[in-house]
């Protein structure tokens, strides 16, 4: 790839010029002091991403920092592990869930709306989940914030943006078993066999599978008359079984 993003804001870095954000754990701190290094000094900041304020505030340094903020890319998620059937499912749950995920969304791409306002220029990208396409039994709470995530707000913010910036995108990638921190002990190989079964490809993503589509959608170059898009990261998932065993 040839272009370079001016800015990108995100709290897994895909490349560019970053800007990262993170909640604050001695591993994480390390993990992105790491990348800021690897790509030559980026900026890091701290936020809680439900807090209003704190995204606002993140904003306001990301702009003075950078100048301007081009892309952003809305990353950061909380899938709960326990299994828990809707007739038992703490209300507590699903506001932390709902909030976390949904809410979060909402107002890291309100800010982002915003610094797109006033530079005329922009490129969103969401991330949802398998789990709000298929839907994911025992966690409903985070199938419906993600549902919301790649559909009412993914298309009503394609429409919106271009009121602003009439080249503004907004698109959506939606990972299926992803190796992370947050899939942690829950992608061994026997595991792995079972979740695959309704997948083509019998493995699961790696984040370098999901960055490198993040980064196709938000170029200008390569994506440029897209939006509005949901890219599957799933290994052909299907809503079905498709391997026997």
């Amino acid at each position: 790839m040839t272009e370079i993003l001016a800015v990108l804001l995100i709290a897994a870095v895909v490349g560019g010029i970053a800007y990262l954000v993170h909640r604050s754990t001695v591993q994480r701190r390390e993990a992105l002091a790491g990348l800021a290094a690897e790509l030559g000094g980026a900026t890091m900041a701290q936020a809680d991403l439900t807090r209003e304020e704190e995204v606002e505030r993140l904003f306001t340094q990301a702009r003075r920092a950078l100048g301007r903020v081009d892309v952003c890319v809305a990353v950061a998620g909380v899938w709960p592990s326990d299994d828990v059937p809707v007739w038992e499912l703490p209300l507590e749950r699903w506001e932390e869930t709902v909030r976390a995920n949904l809410t979060g969304t909402f107002l890291v791409a309100r800010a982002f709306l915003r610094e797109v306002e006033r530079s005329g220029h922009g490129s969103l990208v969401l991330v949802g989940s398998t789990a709000g396409i298929f839907g994911e039994a025992g966690h409903a709470d985070y199938a419906a914030a993600k549902s919301a995530i790649l559909g009412g707000l993914l298309l009503s913010l394609k429409n919106e943006i271009v009121r602003i910036a009439p080249r503004g995108r907004v698109n959506a990638v939606a990972p299926g078993w992803t190796e992370s921190p947050m899939t942690r002990g829950f992608v061994d190989p026997e595991r792995v066999r079972g979740v695959s079964r309704t997948m083509a490809l019998r493995k699961v993503a790696q984040p370098e599978d999901v960055a490198a589509q993040v980064v196709v959608l938000a170029s200008d170059t390569l994506s440029g008359h897209v939006s509005g898009q949901v890219v599957v990261v799933a290994g052909g998932m299907e809503g079905r079984v498709v391997h026997d065993e």
